[in-house]
């Protein structure tokens, strides 16, 4: 990760968002995907079509490699969660951060709402609405 990507670590990102392998990572079988026991195609553009390249999720959402708000896979991590970071200046995740500062997805969060409020960067992306 960048040295000006922070991740603070508190596993909002991965219990809020889906993340798509690329067609190279879907072909690897490294991952774990919500439709891969199904038998899907092997036609990647066919699997995309119908999210079957989604990592899969617990039942509460959360992504799948997420382990006490720590990703399990952090070392061989999809490439969406190595571009995505809280910090990111990137128009394209600008949408994606201000979900993860809304005030009601935090008190709904996994997580205990203290150690999320004492986050210096949720502290500092809170304070910017």
């Amino acid at each position: 990760m960048p040295l000006n990507h922070f991740c603070s670590r508190c596993g909002i990102c991965c219990s809020l968002f889906l993340i798509n392998l690329t067609k190279k990572e879907w072909l690897s079988g490294k991952y774990k995907t919500e439709f891969k026991e199904f038998g899907l195609d092997s036609d990647f553009n066919k699997v995309k079509q119908y999210g079957g390249n989604i990592l899969s999720q617990k039942k509460d959402g959360s992504c799948i490699y997420l382990k006490n708000n720590l990703c399990s896979i952090h070392k061989r991590r999809p490439k969406s969660c190595r571009d995505f970071s809280c910090s990111s200046t990137l128009k394209k995740f600008k949408g994606m951060i201000r979900m993860i500062k809304k005030k009601d997805f935090i008190s709904e969060a996994p997580i205990p709402r203290k150690s999320i409020a004492r986050n210096p960067l949720i502290q500092r992306l809170a304070s910017k609405d």
